[in-house]
């Protein structure tokens, strides 16, 4: 057999795995877009009807400020607005409904390559991630919202003699924009738990780093509730505040995980030393 004869062979070993890898990326890549494709078109024939329902906390932030929740009013001052917000709003639910799904492929593409161990632990985050996503957006939708848009109406002029009137009337797509960027904040702040988790699950980091940066760490959080959210003091400390309480969270759970390590270590050593003890009186008994 010639040099090159060689060097293909070697070529279609190294080549098989790997044309298996992205055949099974391709069907994972399948489902996801499939997924996301048929969750955007739910979405997009009931856009109305969700837009509405995002229009609920600004009904209830009219009712706190005192004002008829049933004469809300938003508008559009292009042609097309309304559509492309309908759009966004069909790609921002599509998203969010396909998540679980896109997030089981992306667990089946790499948990063969995984230990029994390291499926075992990576699965509990796989479910505890939608969650608390979930729970950040149900703290926007119920709670930050309608303070936002509160604060904002409250901001109103009333025309008298000797000023003009000013009233809110925000735009469909600008109403949108700040409500997806506010559950996308809040959702991937609460992350926070399930990432240092990991990290200190991997070794990453430790409980007592998490406790000895929380200085920085609430210097970090009002720094990125600043980036991330509108340029209202009530959204910032608004996002801030549950930063700060899900970084706690972390250094807790963080203890959790070592506390188990620790409980796991001990069991292999005395496992190990059983093993060693009854492996000895063979030994001699061989001898």
């Amino acid at each position: 057999m010639s040099v090159s004869d060689k060097e293909k062979d070697e070529i279609e070993k190294s080549s098989a795995p790997l044309m298996e890898h992205l055949i099974e990326l391709r069907r994972r890549l399948i489902w996801s877009i499939g997924g996301f494709f048929v969750a955007f078109l739910v979405c997009f024939f009931f856009a109305k009807k969700l837009f509405n329902l995002l229009v609920v906390p600004f009904k209830w932030a009219t009712k706190w400020a005192g004002l008829d929740p049933h004469k809300v009013e938003l508008i559009y001052t292009a042609p097309q607005e309304f559509f492309f917000t309908q759009v966004k709003l069909a790609m921002f639910g599509g998203m969010v409904i396909a998540f679980p799904l896109i997030a089981t492929q992306i667990y089946k593409f790499i948990a063969p390559g995984l230990y029994k161990n390291e499926r075992n632990a990576f699965l509990p985050f796989l479910i505890a991630s939608p969650v608390l996503f979930l729970m950040g957006a149900s703290l926007v939708y119920f709670f930050f919202t309608p303070m936002v848009m509160w604060f904002f109406l409250a901001m109103q002029q009333a025309g008298t003699d000797d000023q003009v009137q000013i009233s809110l009337l925000p735009k469909v797509s600008e109403y949108l924009s700040l409500i997806m960027t506010l559950i996308f904040s809040f959702g991937l702040v609460f992350q926070l738990p399930v990432v240092t988790s990991l990290m200190t699950r991997v070794g990453m980091l430790s409980s007592k780093a998490l406790a000895e940066k929380r200085k920085w760490a609430i210097v970090i959080a009002f720094v990125v509730a600043a980036v991330l959210t509108p340029p209202d003091p009530m959204s910032q400390i608004g996002l801030a505040i549950p930063t700060i309480l899900l970084y706690e969270v972390s250094i807790w759970a963080a203890r959790l995980i070592e506390r188990d390590q620790e409980k796991q270590r001990v069991a292999r050593e005395k496992q190990a030393a059983a093993e060693e003890v009854a492996e000895k009186p063979a030994d001699a008994s061989s001898t």
